[in-house]
């Protein structure tokens, strides 16, 4: 067997630290995460907000419930909710019970202008108690606030918000949908708010989602990660044209 020349480690350790980069580079540089424009659907536990387990479709909410619907741009790294909590008092305290009957509070949160897709101002946030049928999915409570627009069991729009797309993903997010909420009040029911009490409670503002990641730092992998190759070759290259000038 050959010795190993001496000239040949300065390649080697040019080979190694360009491998080293590439995983780096590409360990830390975070997956650019698709965003969406959508209605989100939840429901109110405990005073606060929480993504539904379930589509609504497959929701079916019991008596007393609070649900909530926030349209937004958002990926999966980023949370957008309803902008003002309404408890189910708030809500339903003058809405009278019945037999056959559930009764269920809804916020519907149309969003920001930095959320709609043509930046149009959206319907003002809505708020309601819904006295539908006890075996009613959270669909058909949604239903109370306005038509909807369904596709492959989706919600695309409501009341006539938006009027088209469904659910489309979002090449950029702006600046202004990357921005933190600004908390709102939503006013419950005239027939439920005989007193200032009954105003709905502001949430706190929401984190920023978070910037879309940029795709400099994936080009930068790939051209590293085309160096090493570019280095492995020439030193294949070499290494095989020294051993063919090796004596036997």
């Amino acid at each position: 067997m050959s010795p190993v020349r001496p000239e040949a480690t300065p390649l080697r350790v040019v080979l190694s630290l360009l491998l080293a980069g590439v995983f780096a580079v590409l360990t830390i540089t975070p997956a650019q995460a698709a965003a969406y424009r959508y209605w989100v659907f939840y429901q109110l536990t405990d005073g606060a907000w929480a993504f539904a387990q379930k589509g609504s479709d497959q929701t079916v909410p019991a008596d007393g419930s609070v649900e909530g619907w926030r349209f937004a741009v958002g990926d999966e790294q980023s949370t957008r909710f309803p902008r003002a909590v309404l408890t189910f008092d708030e809500l339903c305290a003058a809405t009278p019970a019945a037999a056959g009957q559930k009764r269920v509070g809804l916020v519907v949160d149309y969003g920001r202008p930095a959320d709609a897709a043509d930046s149009a101002t959206p319907p003002e946030p809505t708020a309601l108690c819904a006295s539908v049928p006890t075996a009613a999915t959270s669909t058909d409570v949604l239903a109370t606030a306005g038509e909807l627009r369904t596709e492959k069991g989706l919600v695309c729009g409501v009341n006539g918000y938006p009027a088209t797309d469904c659910a489309g993903e979002v090449k950029e997010v702006s600046a202004e949908a990357q921005a933190a909420d600004t908390p709102v009040t939503i006013a419950a029911p005239a027939a439920a708010t005989p007193t200032p009490a009954a105003v709905a409670t502001p949430i706190s503002a929401q984190p920023a989602a978070e910037a879309t990641s940029s795709s400099a730092g994936t080009v930068a992998a790939y051209v590293i990660a085309g160096l090493a190759v570019l280095a492995l070759i020439a030193y294949l290259v070499l290494r095989s044209r020294r051993r063919a000038g090796s004596p036997s």
